[in-house]
């Protein structure tokens, strides 16, 4: 399989499972930019949030717009946050070290996850 399409499964798989369950780019898209294509966690890290420049859920936001499960003013709240808090969360991930970032992120995957299935 060409390089090509493996970033294209990867983006198609990425893309179902946001607009499935709201996950995607840092659940699926960093780890397997890791283990699969041998990228650094800092390369991949940068990469994923690339993918969010171009306006990738905006369909898949219509969609749950139109049936009346989107509340446009709390999502521009979040937006206005999710600016800021990038730019400095992006600043301080290429100041740590790679292996501290893995674990990093290792640690906050684990407790959403038992969060999810355990938590109220």
């Amino acid at each position: 399989m060409t390089e090509i399409m493996i970033f294209i499964i990867l983006g198609l798989a990425a893309g179902v499972l946001s607009g499935l369950v709201g996950v995607g780019g840092g659940i699926l898209i960093v780890p397997a930019l890791v283990f699969i294509c041998g990228m650094t966690q800092h390369q991949a890290q940068g990469t994923s949030l690339a993918v969010l420049i171009p306006p990738v859920g905006l369909l898949a936001a219509m969609t749950y717009y139109k049936q009346g499960f989107l509340d446009l003013r709390i999502a521009g709240l979040i937006c206005i946050g999710f600016v800021v808090g990038a730019l400095y969360g992006a600043k301080l991930a290429i100041s740590i070290p790679e292996d501290m970032l893995k674990k990093v992120f290792g640690i906050f995957l684990l407790l959403a996850a038992v969060k999810m299935i355990f938590g109220k």
